[in-house]
């Protein structure tokens, strides 16, 4: 009997070890994601090198518009978000919006 409890916990041990070893990493993944992209944009030689050494050293983005303004919080986050809510403004109208919106920190915070 201890026999076979002995080899039924090894064997739920190694499946739970062999199982480890298969998970990807969040290198691999973003390697994944990378070789995709140039893939589908048939970048070759140089380019793709070019390409993927862009690709893989890239901070993950953060979402286009925070749900909240705590993520706006930060000084790089609202000028983000404050720059591609001023697109299409110009000259002293950009400035002036861009002004009102980094003090609000972002333009949902605007009133």
């Amino acid at each position: 009997m201890n026999k076979l409890l002995t080899a039924l916990l090894m064997s739920v041990v190694f499946s739970v070890a062999s199982f480890a070893a298969h998970a990807k990493t969040a290198q691999q993944e973003k390697m994944g994601a990378c070789n995709k992209e140039a893939a589908s944009k048939t970048l070759k030689g140089d380019e793709r090198k070019s390409f993927m050494k862009s690709c893989l050293s890239a901070k993950p983005e953060a979402a286009a518009t925070p749900a909240t303004p705590a993520a706006a919080a930060t000084p790089q986050n609202a000028m983000t978000t404050c720059n591609k809510a001023a697109t299409g403004k110009k000259g002293d109208e950009r400035k002036a919006y861009m002004s009102s919106c980094l003090k609000a920190k972002g333009p949902e915070n605007m009133k």
